[in-house]
C-alpha cells in the first residue's frame, strides 16, 4: 500500500521470526529497509525477500553486545541512505531456568541484547530523528514485561526495564515528533516460542508485523504507546 514510502526502517534482529516478518512487511509499505543481526547469510536472504517485493534493502552484520557494532549499523544506514526514519528494536534472547540455575553470563547476555542493545540504538537515533523532524522507536517486548513468568525471571526483568525505559524516554521525546511504541507479544509460533503451539491457536510473526506497521501509520497527531498481542484461544 505504500504508507512508508520514502521511509528508511532499521530492524534488528531480522533474520528471522518476528524481525523477518516485520522487515518484509516495512518492505511492502514502500519502506527502504536496512537488517541488523549477527548472521549474514539470515539478512542477507531477508534482503533478498524485501528487495523483490519492494524497495532494495540492506543487510548490516550486526552483533547487538558490541557498541561499535551498533554504531556502524546506524551510521551506514545514514551513509547509505540519508536518514532514519523508523527503528525497531526486535532482537532479544531469552535462557528459560530457575533463578538458581542461571549463570551471571546467560543473565548478562540478555541483559546486554534485550536492553542494553535497544538503549545504545535508540540512543544514537534519537538525535537524527529529531534533526529530521521526527520518527517512530519500535520496541519488541514481550508480555513476560508485564506478567510474572515461573522460570523466567532474569528474562521477565530484561522487558520489565525496557518497558520502564520506552514509557520515560517517551515523555522526553514526544515533543520533538519522535514516536516511542512498545508491542508486547505473548506467545508467538517461532523458535524463540516454548509454547509448541502452531496455526489458530498461536500468534504469528505476521501479527506482531502488523501491529509494527500500525504503530508506524498512526496520523502524526496521535501516538500509540503500548500494543499488546496475544493468541485469541488462551
Amino acid at each position: 500500500m505504500n504508507r512508508l514510502k520514502g521511509s528508511v526502517a532499521i530492524v534488528t534482529g531480522a533474520g528471522r521470526g518476528i524481525g523477518r516478518a516485520i522487515s518484509r512487511s516495512l518492505s511492502a509499505e514502500g519502506a527502504v529497509v536496512v537488517l541488523a543481526a549477527r548472521s549474514k547469510n539470515e539478512i542477507d536472504a531477508v534482503a533478498a525477500e524485501c528487495s523483490a517485493q519492494g524497495p532494495d534493502a540492506l543487510a548490516v552484520q550486526t552483533d547487538l553486545t558490541r557498541p561499535g557494532d551498533i554504531r556502524n549499523l546506524i551510521e551506514t544506514a545514514v551513509k547509505t541512505f540519508g536518514k532514519v526514519d523508523i527503528l525497531v528494536n526486535n532482537a532479544g534472547i531469552g535462557f528459560f531456568k530457575p533463578v538458581v540455575d542461571l549463570s551471571v553470563e546467560e543473565f548478562d547476555a540478555m541483559w546486554n541484547v534485550n536492553m542494553r542493545g535497544a538503549f545504545l540504538a535508540i540512543k544514537q537515533v534519537i538525535p537524527l530523528m529529531e534533526q529530521s523532524g521526527g520518527g517512530s522507536i519500535v520496541n519488541i517486548g514481550s508480555l513476560a514485561g508485564k506478567n510474572s513468568v515461573k522460570n523466567g525471571a532474569g528474562y521477565a526483568a530484561t522487558k520489565w526495564a525496557l518497558r520502564g525505559f520506552a514509557s520515560s524516554l517517551m515523555l522526553e521525546v514526544r515533543e520533538k515528533n519522535v514516536r516511542i511504541v512498545t508491542i508486547f507479544p505473548g506467545s508467538v509460533d517461532t523458535t524463540f516460542s516454548k509454547s509448541n503451539r502452531s496455526g489458530r491457536a498461536i500468534t504469528t510473526p505476521e501479527d506482531v508485523a502488523a501491529a509494527v506497521i500500525f504503530a508506524a501509520t498512526v496520523p502524526s497527531r496521535s501516538m500509540v504507546s503500548e500494543i499488546d498481542v496475544r493468541p485469541t484461544i488462551p
